[in-house]
């Protein structure tokens, strides 16, 4: 069930309203009124199914009665009726349903059975649903209101899509106050079927819509989700108030990284990943909506001020302090300008004052100079009513102003009656409008955050200076032999960690007073002596550590007080010994590094201060797998602590490499084992720079969904490394692209000859951006399959070639390109490339792959035919379109 369908939903020709009768006042009647007045010009008709008699039968009869291949029914009848609608649905092959009615598994179990009952009748025949229990959706610039609101709004190029009835409800009334267009405006509903990322994924791909705001309760398919919004934050802004969010499941975790990462932080933590903007407020949202419908984005976080009262400008200037910005400094060309215009009492900074006695020319006149100006990225205009002042004039000459020019503006008009035509008359300009300076600084501040999205996006992850190694059948053996729904014992878990290559501290287990003398000798002093019990966890708590053990007779001393203190703190704990180890006197930093496994992200990853006061302190962020050196810099510089690892005062830096590789390697580790549910190293010491864990806790539980199904972003698909050979008897290494990459595509594009860049990207490329290296290498390997030939021979890596399938939303179809450098044109590689594409994409379940290659290409279009290609005469280019169907689809 793919995108097409959804292009019939939101540009339907025929329609039909199930629902519509001769009584007056139901919702069917009104939805066929808010069509036709909304100038719905394709085919309407009415369905009554006889409410007197209104039963799932007369339902199907009267929809069975419909002409074959409708685009979309909507649906208003009570929700037992709508299984057999559906049934006569699939039945007449109709693309689409909008189910306005309520009672589905908000009401209980037997809503619940019922939306079960609809669910699969649509599977099975290919019908995409919207709702249920939703207002439908409207779409100005079709002239289509689907919906049981009343009024149309303007036409935009804002998408807005809702869960909630009563928050669209809300934000319409408030477009119309503000003038605010829209190129969709959806309410989703129980999202039964079309959930929010098929939503994401369809207005990605339409022009109409510039941006896309979103309210979420809840997600459903998280991965789906997560794919869709990295795959389209990178080209249009995606802007999220996620409501429900309960801390519940935190207070409910045993280790600190359980705790620290609530439910919350998560959400937080996943949509800074895909590249959202998440707002906190149904003001900000309004706010946000206002400004991305109005304004273009700005392209840094430079503010000038300008204000006709110095106590808002100081207002807008603390609010730009609270979120760690100050207003843009004007530098000696702009004072210069500004000092030829204005009275010379004006505030010589920024903000810039102009005085309560301003004209609409003074006010215009310093606008230019800031417009003009490369050193700002947006203007903030106050005025506040003085006796002077003409707030409708300022307003109609900043109109004037901004006119035409895509700078971004926003305007706060402050006060109430005295300015109400003003801000109508800013509203019909197309400039935001609010009524605080704090609001208008924090809605230009999310802008300047997608912005920022996009900067992060097109960075390229550096290479680590070594291969990465781990020991998975050691790791694999260590949790066989763990007990279930319980944490591994401390001397495990750091076997477990050892395997995969994280740095643990020699570690020992004594479980009598005359094995910890002897391992006290071996390992020689000063030492630290733990608590080993799987039934205490805190084991300071307990009065289960002890430090700086100097000889034989505090080990012995040590072992007989950490056994007794144990037993009075938890009688019925089992006692497993103690661990030894050696100690460490004044470390520099003492971190956190942990995961816990997410009900909806799956393995999340956690770093932060440790120690013993680490979620007193709450100084943590987090992360999702898999994760590379760059997203391991973000993570750590997210967090107070990462100023001290970078050197402070008299304590060395830490070795910052060092930490992201253990990063790196925690991920991998969550990546391959998904019955990790919380796992805790605490503290890391850091100590001459170098990082190394000496506590850690494993808790292991069983899970029903495998590797990799229980990450919600796809990781590295090692499964697909292969060695090939060339006609020449050259041995290659096969594999996925990785971020990674970027030096290697730059590298290969060299040494293209221009025929060949020609043919690959149809037009003359000089050289591969910042955004199409991104776009080449850092792929979603959930819709992408993209394989490089590496030759290893060299002192440094050589790409030799690139192929690739990039798949449509459902990964039904897919479009391939290749590209192979000019001196190993005619080896085999090329074939080999998109030979395994293919075979991946088939094991996928694509149903067809296709490619456009010029005329001229005749080596292109030779490898076509030799992998059994179609090739047919594309009408649109000056070329051939090959199309090949895949076997076992």
């Amino acid at each position: 069930m793919g995108q097409y369908n959804l292009d019939r939903i939101f540009q339907p020709s025929h329609v039909a309203v199930v629902g519509a009768s001769e009584r007056k006042g139901t919702i069917g009647n009104a939805l066929m009124k808010n069509l036709i007045d909304g100038g719905f010009s394709g085919r309407l008709l009415p369905v009554n199914p006889k409410y007197g008699t209104l039963h799932g039968h007369n339902c199907f009869k009267a929809v069975s009665s419909l002409e074959m291949g409708l685009d979309l029914v909507i649906i208003a009848t009570p929700i037992h009726t709508v299984p057999d609608i559906i049934k006569a649905c699939v039945k007449k092959k109709v693309a689409g349903a909008i189910i306005i009615s309520a009672g589905g598994k908000e009401v209980g179990e037997k809503g619940r059975k019922i939306e079960k009952r609809i669910h699969q009748i649509a599977y099975k025949g290919g019908l995409r649903i919207l709702g249920p229990n939703c207002m439908g959706l409207i779409c100005p610039g079709n002239s289509l209101n689907a919906s049981f609101a009343s009024e149309m709004p303007d036409a935009g190029n804002l998408a807005f899509v809702s869960q909630s009835g009563a928050i669209c409800s809300s934000i319409l009334d408030l477009a119309f106050k503000e003038h605010i267009g829209f190129s969709h405006f959806v309410s989703i509903g129980s999202m039964l079927d079309i959930d929010f990322g098929d939503m994401i994924d369809y207005l990605g791909n339409d022009p109409a819509a510039k941006s896309i705001l979103l309210y979420i309760e809840s997600l459903t398919n998280i991965r789906k989700f997560m794919s869709a919004a990295r795959s389209v934050s990178r080209i249009k802004p995606i802007i999220v108030l996620k409501s429900g969010i309960t801390s519940a499941g935190a207070k409910a975790a045993a280790s600190h990284t359980g705790a620290m990462a609530g439910e919350d932080a998560v959400y937080d933590a996943a949509f800074k990943r895909a590249g959202i903007v998440r707002v906190d407020t149904i003001e900000e949202l309004f706010d946000c909506a206002e400004l991305m419908a109005k304004q273009p984005r700005p392209k840094g976080s430079r503010l000038a001020i300008v204000t006709n009262g110095g106590g808002p400008g100081v207002m807008a200037t603390d609010a730009l302090g609270r979120y760690g910005h100050e207003p843009a400094p004007l530098d000696a060309g702009i004072l210069k300008a500004l000092d030829d215009i204005l009275p010379p009492f004006w505030s010589r900074n920024n903000p810039i004052d102009i005085l309560g006695d301003a004209s609409p020319d003074r006010f215009s006149s310093v606008l230019e100079i800031c417009f003009n100006s490369k050193t700002i990225d947006g203007v903030l205009v106050i005025l506040a009513p003085q006796a002077l002042t003409e707030p409708l004039l300022v307003a109609k000459s900043l109109a004037a102003a901004v006119k035409n020019r895509g700078y971004p503006v926003v305007a706060c008009w402050m006060g109430g009656k005295s300015i109400s035509k003003a801000v109508d008359s800013l509203n019909e300009a197309g400039i935001p409008t609010y009524d605080t300076p704090e609001r208008a600084v924090r809605a230009f501040l999310y802008m300047v955050e997608y912005t920022k999205n996009q900067e992060v996006l097109l960075e390229i992850p550096p290479k680590l200076n070594r291969n990465l190694v781990f020991n998975q059948k050691k790791a694999a053996d260590l949790f066989a032999s763990a007990s279930v729904n319980e944490f591994m014992t401390e001397s495990e878990s750091k076997k477990l960690l050892q395997a995969y290559g994280m740095p643990v501290i020699e570690t020992r287990t004594a479980k009598t007073e005359a094995q910890a003398s002897r391992i006290g000798q071996e390992i020689g002093y000063p030492l630290v002596m733990k608590l080993q019990s799987v039934d205490i966890l805190h084991k300071t708590d307990a009065g289960g550590v002890l430090l700086d053990l100097r000889s034989d007779t505090d080990i012995c001393q040590a072992f007989g007080q950490i056994m007794s203190s144990a037993r009075q703190y938890k009688p019925d704990a089992r006692l497993d010994g103690v661990t030894i180890q050696p100690y460490f006197s004044n470390p520099d930093f003492e971190l956190l590094l942990g995961a816990k496994r997410d009900p909806n992200f799956g393995p999340v990853v956690l770093f932060g201060m440790g120690g013993i006061y680490t979620e007193v302190l709450k100084d943590s962020s987090l992360g999702l797998p898999p994760m590379n050196r760059l997203l391991a810099q973000r993570l750590m510089q997210e967090t107070r602590v990462y100023t001290l690892l970078k050197g402070y005062r008299n304590r060395l830096a830490a070795d910052l490499e060092k930490l992201e590789e253990i990063i790196i390697r925690l991920s991998q580790l969550l990546i391959d084992f998904p019955q990790i549910s919380e796992l805790d190293m605490n503290p890391i010491l850091i100590r001459d720079g170098n990082p190394i864990a000496v506590d850690a806790r494993i808790l292991v539980s069983p899970t029903k969904i495998p590797s990799p199904l229980h990450l919600v972003i796809s990781p590295y698909p090692a499964e697909d490394e292969f060695l090939m050979k060339t006609v020449d008897g050259q041995t290659l290494f096969i594999r996925p692209v990785k971020p990674e990459d970027a030096p290697l595509f730059t590298a290969l594009f060299k040494v293209l000859s221009p025929t060949t860049i020609y043919y690959r990207f149809f037009s003359a490329v000089k050289e591969l951006n910042p955004k199409m290296l991104a776009r080449f290498t850092q792929i979603d390997y959930d819709r992408e399959i993209a394989l490089v030939a590496i030759d290893e021979t060299s002192k440094t890596d050589r790409m030799l070639g690139v192929a690739r399938i990039i798949g449509d939303a459902d990964s039904q179809t897919g479009e391939f390109a290749v590209l192979v450098g000019d001196n190993w044109h005619g080896k085999g590689i090329g074939v080999c490339l998109l030979e395994k594409c293919l075979s991946i994409a088939a094991k996928r379940r694509f149903r067809v792959v296709h490619g456009f290659v010029l005329k001229t290409n005749r080596n292109m279009l030779a490898l076509g035919r030799k992998l059994g290609f179609e090739i047919e005469k594309d009408l649109d280019t000056d070329g051939y379109k090959l199309v090949i169907q895949l076997e076992g689809s």
